[in-house]
């Protein structure tokens, strides 16, 4: 983040904003940057990617299903723009400590104890580690103790759009981002590649609240996708990893994706809509079975 941060002192907080008797390296200072920078680069990076994902990935006939709330898209925008600001208090005091040196992240690939092979492993433990430590930290927020005060507000949304994907109650948010600032206080990573994936982390949270799409066959039994995450908003008990099957396997949440076998909410839309026109006049009660109390956890 200190790369962040030098740019923004060089062009904008040193020449426009800040008095010259104050340093850069004065930790107030930083802190106060970093708290502009963080939530400017969070409202950034989640209305650009969650409204490309919104108007050319989601399917908005999913607006019409009956779980999909009045107004849903409002709320979970309001709710995303209200928590960020909180979730970005403590986060920015992990950044500071970074910041002031005191993380393993490093500027140069030849400060890779293996180079290059070096640079990709520590990207692929990333992810794993935090693949990881989000799965437990996702299902602690499931317990009943906790559930309610910290993890409710996210499952409002049983048929979320990619605008809920930050929609969480600030402490939840924190939680559940904090194995991302903690990988570099652990093992080396470089400060390029720290914010390459800080990115992606964001991008691939939105792109698993964008429907039950699909991911390639070969990856389906790898991959916790939109489809996986899709099944666990409206089963609640299931799918809990980040990225990855592999901690849902191992912890024995794992539920094979409704979407994949023509179960999903998308298939339960093309239904009713097929009904409708099969059958002038009929209400289509039938397939309301499949989203009844029996089958389906409206916790």
């Amino acid at each position: 983040m200190d790369l962040v941060l030098n740019v923004a002192d060089y062009y904008f907080f040193t020449p426009y904003v800040y008095p010259s008797t104050w340093p850069e390296d004065e930790i107030i200072r930083q802190y106060l940057s970093l708290l502009v920078v963080t939530n400017l680069g969070a409202f950034i990076l989640y209305f650009f990617f969650a409204t490309l994902s919104y108007y050319f990935v989601f399917d908005h006939s999913l607006k019409k299903h009956p779980l999909f709330l009045e107004n849903q898209v409002y709320r979970e925008i309001k709710y995303t723009v209200q928590a960020l600001p909180w979730i970005s208090i403590p986060t920015v005091l992990l950044f500071l400590v970074e910041v002031r040196g005191y993380s393993k992240l490093y500027d140069n690939i030849e400060d890779s104890t293996y180079g290059w092979p070096g640079v990709i492993f520590s990207m692929m433990s990333f992810l794993f580690f935090t693949d990881m430590a989000i799965y437990w930290i996702h299902r602690g927020l499931h317990h009943k103790l906790v559930y309610k005060h910290l993890h409710k507000p996210h499952h409002l949304w049983k048929i979320a759009t990619p605008f809920a994907s930050h929609a969480f109650h600030p402490v939840d948010g924190f939680l559940q981002s904090l194995p991302y600032h903690v990988y570099p206080f652990i093992f080396p990573l470089h400060k390029v590649v720290y914010l390459g994936l800080y990115i992606f982390v964001n991008v691939w949270t939105i792109s698993i609240h964008d429907g039950d799409f699909r991911v390639p066959g070969f990856l389906e039994a790898v991959i916790n996708g939109s489809a996986h995450h899709t099944d666990h908003h409206l089963y609640f008990d299931y799918n809990y990893g980040q990225y990855f099957t592999l901690w849902d396997r191992i912890g024995g949440s794992f539920k094979y994706p409704s979407a994949f076998e023509g179960k999903g909410p998308l298939n339960y839309m093309k239904t009713i809509t097929e009904e409708k026109l099969n059958d002038h006049g009929g209400n289509g009660c039938k397939n309301e079975q499949f989203f009844s109390g029996k089958s389906l956890k409206t916790k």
